[in-house]
């Protein structure tokens, strides 16, 4: 996408209130210098950090602030003020704005814009490590990654208040790269597609019964979140799941282990695949048309065949992606039965995880392990939407 495409763009831009907030000036800057055109919503709290007559300068378009104006309503209504741009930021995006977000509330202008939208919102937030830390934010951080919204920081370091810890606004350079991203243009991985499956499988047994697992389906969204933040092509083959589809990826809902091989097989050719998702080893052989009564002989025989392995499929395939990555959720011995899973399936790595730990399958956080034929990458546990990031960099590394 070049200059003249870019300036057909516009970002609606929020900003909350911190001492972050300076660094909004810095990234109106850097948009408009790309020819991204950026319309302000500067918050009451974030008007105690930069006036909007600087924003306004820099922008050069009005700086929106009152829900309830009869100027800002006469010459652009709060809707139509929501959908007026291609891509919605915050930064800072505080606690009280995520928290807003999360909660659909909408009793300010940011807080209504946030709950009109019709666009994808990226949030870049910023506050002390504690508020970072604490249990409400992190629930509303998940809330907010289910419902789509694109992250980018926060980062580690030394803050205004005298505390060091996650936080820290992302500087106006890497929430350009993100937007420039979310816009189409310039992600390390623009040009290329990826196919990522995530979930569990749902095979039936009867009408009402199923054999499933307690995969919730968050890593392989994350994932599929983060490969599009880096400007590829995604499409997500996803089992039964209460996840939104995130912001600019392609969702292709499926049920079955067989279900999900087709659907993988349709997005081919693909340069990415990652298949994260829990997939039933086995299905019954014989699908019940009615419900199986109770009986006074006890449970019937439920006899069982061996489902496709779509890892291996891919891997072998004649359409093989250049990158195939696998994921391995074991309890036991899980680096060495990565290692063997790795050699069997004939994929490039697995991310070995311990689902073990409490928390894992259903949770937020994870542990992995990285293993390819040249050794293993031990990860700390970190939130799922890190673990997402930080393999999509380094997915990217590899096609660089």
């Amino acid at each position: 996408m070049g200059a003249s495409a870019l300036s057909e763009k516009r970002v609606l831009l929020i900003v909350g209130g911190g001492i972050a907030a300076y660094k909004a000036l810095e990234l109106i800057r850097l948009l408009r210098k790309a020819g991204v055109g950026v319309r302000p919503i500067l918050t009451a709290a974030g008007a105690q950090f930069v006036t909007p007559l600087s924003l306004s300068a820099l922008a050069e378009d009005k700086v929106y602030s009152e829900l309830f104006s009869l100027t800002d309503e006469a010459e652009m209504g709060h809707i139509e003020l929501s959908r007026s741009a291609d891509l919605v930021v915050v930064a800072p995006a505080t606690a009280d704005l995520m928290a807003k977000a999360a909660n659909g509330l909408a009793g300010d202008l940011a807080a209504t814009t946030l709950l009109a939208t019709d666009k994808p919102v990226l949030m870049a937030p910023a506050m002390n490590v504690r508020m970072w830390e604490h249990a409400a934010t992190q629930r509303n951080l998940a809330t907010l990654r289910a419902d789509g919204v694109v992250f980018v920081g926060p980062d580690e370091g030394a803050m205004a208040c005298g505390e060091y810890g996650a936080g820290r606004m992302a500087e106006p350079p890497a929430i350009f790269a993100a937007i420039m991203a979310a816009l189409g243009r310039g992600g390390p991985l623009e040009g290329k597609r990826a196919v990522i499956t995530a979930g569990p499988t749902a095979e039936p047994i009867d009408p009402v019964r199923l054999i499933t697992n307690r995969s919730s389906g968050k890593q392989g969204y994350a994932i599929a979140q983060a490969l599009a933040a880096l400007g590829a092509d995604v499409t997500l083959v996803s089992g039964p799941t209460a996840l939104a589809a995130p912001a600019g990826v392609r969702r292709v809902e499926v049920e079955t282990a067989c279900q999900m091989l087709a659907a993988c097989e349709s997005a081919l050719p693909a340069d990415i695949a990652v298949c994260v998702a829990a997939v039933a080893d086995w299905r019954p052989q014989n699908l019940q048309g009615s419900k199986i009564k109770k009986g006074a002989d006890g449970p019937p025989a439920l006899g069982l065949v061996e489902n496709p392995d779509i890892l291996a499929t891919l891997s072998k395939s004649n359409r093989r992606p250049k990158l195939v990555v696998g994921f391995a959720a074991e309890t036991d011995d899980v680096e060495a039965n990565a290692a063997a899973k790795l050699a069997r399936k004939g994929c490039d790595w697995i991310v070995a995880n311990d689902v073990g730990q409490g928390g894992t399958l259903g949770g937020d956080d994870n542990a992995v392990a990285i293993v390819t034929s040249e050794g293993i990458e031990r990860w700390d546990r970190m939130a799922k939407g890190e673990v997402a990031r930080r393999l999509a960099a380094r997915i990217a590394q590899e096609f660089q």
